[in-house]
């Protein structure tokens, strides 16, 4: 029987604000560059305040997977918390928008705390630094999961910057359990290496048991099987996970499943923003799984995805993915 959806996304529904910022706005503000900070709501309009002209538009890591989906046709749905005010009604109209289904119930206007948002500085180099505070998104429970709506699930996707609240665990859990009682597969994130670095323990415990696929990136799978050597990393990985999907940056993505290994080649890009590079690659290459094409074709597509992310700045394909993919001939 055809399930209604190929996959629904759980993460931290934020709002991205991105702006560009030179190093030294970095340093001034103490701002570590390239990667995610958590910050609270004072930090938060402070740096606001300070940044220059930004763009908002609905993000979260696994929001922007599930966008990705959409916009190549994908049958998705996304749960991720936000507040009944002004930037939880623009991130559910966009994610809307992208042909995503959202009904995850909002937390109503009197409710303490602001729908989260992520301040995004890009360096001219392309990368970014982000600055997230949460707010009501790692309110998420196990009470805003919707077991009918996961069960009619191919695929469910994790995103590991939600371990990051109290009640997260649970929420997981419950889907992961609606998820394979359906005979739906477990897709999960790691999303950032000092995300890894919290949750170790709880990751490698979830990989062992329910993940039947992993994204990661080189930083990310390095600090979780802690080693330096990349083959090492990959070769622990595989030996506990059914299919690893890994991005290496300029050196594109490493596939494995079982024996097999596939690389597929990055294109050579001008890098304008790297934001939503991972988070691209994993929905096109999703996507592809769901399509029933090869894993090489699904890294390929990955690539070719992430490399139409990091032209632009923000999170969104601008260009037609499903004609990019015609185009260099993987579709």
């Amino acid at each position: 029987m055809t399930k209604t959806y190929h996959v629904v996304g759980i993460g931290n529904a934020l709002v991205d604000v991105l702006a560009h910022a030179g190093d030294d706005f970095l340093t001034t503000h103490g701002v570590e560059k390239g990667i995610m900070q958590l910050i609270d709501t004072d930090r938060a309009v402070e740096l606001y305040g300070r940044i220059g002209p930004a763009q908002e538009i609905s993000g979260g890591s696994a929001a922007n997977t599930i966008a990705g989906i959409a916009h190549l046709g994908g049958r998705t749905a996304y749960v991720g918390k936000v507040k009944d005010d002004q930037l939880g009604a623009i991130f559910a109209h966009d994610l809307r928008a992208q042909g995503a289904d959202f009904a995850t119930p909002m937390a109503p206007e009197a409710e303490p705390g602001e729908t989260g948002r992520c301040i995004i500085l890009v360096t001219p180099d392309g990368e970014r630094s982000m600055n997230t505070y949460l707010g009501l998104s790692e309110r998420l429970s196990a009470a805003d999961i919707d077991e009918a709506q996961i069960a009619d699930a191919e695929w469910i996707y994790l995103e590991g910057y939600r371990f990051d609240g109290a009640e997260s665990h649970a929420a997981f859990a419950k889907a992961i359990s609606a998820a394979k009682a359906a005979g739906g597969k477990v897709a999960l994130t790691l999303s950032d290496p000092f995300c890894v670095d919290r949750h170790r323990d709880a990751f490698r415990r979830m990989i062992r048991e329910d993940v039947d696929l992993l994204f990661a990136n080189r930083a990310e799978i390095l600090s979780m099987y802690q080693t330096e050597v990349f083959d090492d990393a990959l070769a622990q990985a595989a030996a506990e996970i059914g299919l690893v999907a890994c991005t290496d940056s300029a050196d594109g993505a490493h596939i494995l499943s079982g024996t097999g290994r596939w690389h597929a080649p990055a294109l050579n890009t001008r890098v304008v923003d790297a934001t939503g590079a991972g988070d691209l690659f994993a929905g096109a290459f999703l996507w592809g799984l769901t399509q029933g094409h090869d894993l090489e074709s699904c890294g390929r597509m990955g690539c070719v995805a992430a490399s139409e992310i990091i032209s632009h700045i923000g999170a969104r394909a601008e260009a037609d993915l499903t004609q990019l993919f015609r185009t260099h001939g993987l579709i």
